[in-house]
């Protein structure tokens, strides 16, 4: 019998997969990946931040992983910072 804790982890995961398409090439090819590989090794609070970015308007989020502008609220932020340092490594 499957876990149902896993099954719910597993729905909660195919959820932010869909709102991570975006419908626009840029921030497919960001948050799909991001998804993917990095989201389930982050902690409470930055999973609850890319939560919080899926919410924004895509040219919202387009001028911030441009980096033609930044975010006001820290924790958009601190979660775009995250996204970029993943495909921008120093």
């Amino acid at each position: 019998m499957q876990d149902p804790k896993a099954h719910a982890d597993n729905s909660e995961f195919n959820r932010l997969w869909w709102h991570s398409r975006r419908g626009m090439l840029e921030l497919d090819v960001l948050l799909i990946p991001f998804l993917e590989e990095a989201y389930r090794a982050l902690d409470t609070e930055d999973q609850a931040r890319y939560k919080k970015l899926l919410a924004c308007e895509d040219t919202d989020m387009f001028e911030w992983f441009m980096q033609r502008s930044r975010p006001d609220d820290t924790d958009l932020q601190r979660i775009v910072d995250i996204i970029l340092a993943r495909v921008q490594p120093d």
